[in-house]
């Protein structure tokens, strides 16, 4: 459990330097948006940065619930390369895509790495492996099998202001890491 409370304790501090940002009127330097050049950095703050206490709680709760499942089966190094890595993808596929269904917007949160780490569980265990090798899928059908599963478990979540791009484009990366046994130790 410990790189999932690492990553809670980086997202608590993340959550302490965006109240005194927004003491002196910089809340914004945080959050990832278009362009993506204009501050490289938010790739990676935006991931621990949120938009309330709320935000911050409803994510750790469920990072708490799926984190240290994938904990025991990868390294601390993995897990923490993993969480940037999909949170990050995320946030620029919202940033990047959202702007063609509406106004562009910035993004914060975890939500992306953690539905990643949802769907690395999804399809990354014995019984979905067991299954996918009696199905005999092809990896053109499992490809578009994850991104049906990755719509129905966004579509559980949609809200107003609800980073929808974002959770799918986790999801689905996280079912196909979990296919493929990418953070197998």
């Amino acid at each position: 459990m410990r790189a999932t409370l690492e990553t809670l304790a980086a997202a608590a501090l993340v959550g302490i330097a965006q109240g005194a940002l927004r003491l002196v009127g910089l809340a914004g330097l945080l959050a990832l948006s278009t362009p993506l050049s204009a501050a490289p950095w938010t790739v990676v703050t935006s991931v621990y940065a949120h938009g309330s206490i709320g935000h911050l709680l409803a994510n750790g709760l469920v990072l708490l619930l799926v984190g240290p499942l994938v904990e025991r089966r990868t390294t601390r190094l993995r897990f923490h390369a993993f969480v940037v890595t999909t949170g990050a993808l995320a946030g620029i596929a919202q940033v990047t895509l959202g702007g063609l269904f509406g106004p562009p917007t910035a993004v914060l949160g975890l939500s992306g790495a953690v539905f990643a780490l949802g769907g690395y569980l999804l399809a990354g265990n014995v019984v979905s492996a067991t299954l996918f090798d009696r199905l005999r899928l092809s990896a053109r059908a499992q490809f578009a099998l994850f991104g049906l599963a990755a719509v129905v478990l966004t579509a559980t979540t949609a809200a107003p202001g609800v980073a929808l791009i974002a959770h799918a484009t986790g999801a689905f990366c996280g079912l196909v890491a979990g296919r493929t046994g990418l953070l197998d130790a």
